[in-house]
């Protein structure tokens, strides 16, 4: 009886880790699709990675396909091998950073939409200065819905978050780095774009349909009255919330930053700023398990540099 030859049997190549990580992404994010917006690529292009790392090992993964994704037992080990792997790997850059001038490894950054242009570029300046003193690190940076955010730093999908976490976790550092006004705004076709504001103030918002945001969400109300208002129509990314709010049927919360830049201040109107008007305060965002500590307070003092000026 012959015996079936050995997987990977050698050293390990660069290609072998990099489809190690992109099937540890897709484990994580409980698909191939869901692992698209993480990872930056195109469902075809993860399929074929896991089909190569399938055939560089000689087993099944994981089960993809219209009765959903589930990882094989064979796929699992895997999985905890990989963990343990990339794992080991960081540590020995944290090592070798630690030990010397030269700096290696990876950062993966998850910024809110539309934050990499706040207070004149900082993340981008952060960016720019972090690659002077590292050059040598590779950094990936993607664009996520703000919860999801907070779940990829809280499960160490990516190393830092830009973003407003509605609430406190044990599990994460955080640093306040800048805010912005949320106001709630009507459109020029909406019946309450022509009231005056002692009209609006005898209004009942309860009768008028609204989009819904993060902060019009269960429990995450900034204001009492919030919790009665029909949110009628979801939009999880603000371009959208504004084209719904711009339609004339719907009244929603956008960043007043962001209304002034797209040219929009003539054709929404805020409403009752002084009452429903909050702030949304944006942190930077780790978790205290990660292995890759050294990258993250470097990136986190330089952006602060850039916010503060000190």
């Amino acid at each position: 009886m012959g015996f079936k030859k050995a997987a990977l049997t050698g050293q390990l190549a660069d290609i072998d880790i990099k489809l190690l990580r992109i099937f540890k992404a897709v484990v994580e994010a409980k698909g191939v699709t869901a692992a698209e917006a993480p990872l930056n690529l195109a469902n075809s292009t993860i399929s074929n990675y896991l089909s190569e790392l399938e055939k560089r090992l000689g087993i099944r993964l994981c089960e993809r396909g219209r009765r959903g994704f589930f990882i094989t037992p064979q796929g699992q080990l895997v999985y905890d091998a990989a963990l343990e792997l990339l794992g080991a790997l960081q540590k020995f850059r944290n090592t070798i950073n630690d030990s010397h001038q030269v700096i290696l490894g990876e950062l993966h950054i998850i910024c809110a939409e539309h934050t990499l242009g706040k207070v004149d570029y900082c993340i981008v300046k952060a960016i720019d200065q972090f690659l002077c003193i590292a050059p040598d690190v590779n950094i990936n940076i993607s664009v996520m819905e703000s919860n999801s955010i907070v779940s990829a730093i809280i499960d160490n999908r990516a190393d830092i978050g830009i973003t407003v976490p509605l609430q406190n976790h044990h599990q994460l550092n955080n640093d306040a780095v800048f805010s912005e006004q949320m106001l709630l705004y009507c459109s020029q076709k909406h019946p309450l774009y022509s009231m005056t504001e002692r009209q609006l103030s005898q209004l009942n918002l309860a009768n008028y349909k609204f989009v819904e945001s993060p902060r019009l969400r269960a429990g995450q109300e900034p204001h009492f009255d919030m919790k009665n208002w029909n949110v009628a129509s979801s939009a999880h990314h603000q371009e959208a919330r504004m084209s719904l709010i711009l339609s004339g049927h719907f009244l929603g919360f956008l960043p007043e930053e962001l209304v002034d830049q797209w040219g929009l201040k003539h054709r929404l109107k805020p409403l009752m700023t002084q009452k429903y008007g909050y702030t949304n305060t944006f942190k930077i965002i780790s978790s205290k398990n990660s292995n890759n500590h050294s990258l993250i307070n470097i990136f986190s003092r330089v952006l602060k540099q850039h916010i503060t000026g000190i």
